[in-house]
């Protein structure tokens, strides 16, 4: 597959790195470009605590934002259990593990994985 676009390699290495700055947990990013036009790459990662998930997204929230890049949108902060943030090319869930266990996003968002959904050919 071909690279991704500068905008969100940078995206994607800002997420990556905020996210490594406060130990989120299991952290998987997914080249999602074939699945889908909403964006290039899923970022999953786990937090041990309400506090952890909201602490993670906050701080991907604000490394973006320094980087001059502008997030598009941030739900689930104030439950805690699951924050999705839109930065536009990419997509980040941070979740706590039985969240993540439950919606097993990575077998939804990867390629021929047992369960993945497909579009029916007409």
């Amino acid at each position: 597959m071909n690279p991704l676009s500068p905008e969100s390699q940078t995206l994607v290495d800002t997420t990556l790195a905020a996210l490594d700055d406060l130990k989120a947990k299991d952290v998987l990013s997914l080249d999602v470009r074939s699945l889908t036009s909403l964006a290039d790459v899923m970022i999953i990662a786990s937090g041990t605590s309400t506090r952890h998930v909201k602490s993670l997204a906050d701080n991907v929230v604000k490394m973006v934002k320094e980087a001059g890049m502008k997030p598009i949108g941030m739900e689930g902060e104030r439950d805690g259990d699951w924050v999705l943030i839109d930065l536009g090319g990419v997509i980040v869930h941070v979740m706590q593990p039985a969240t993540r266990a439950f919606y097993d996003l990575e077998r939804l968002w990867t390629p021929g994985a047992s369960g993945h959904i497909t579009q029916a050919k007409a």
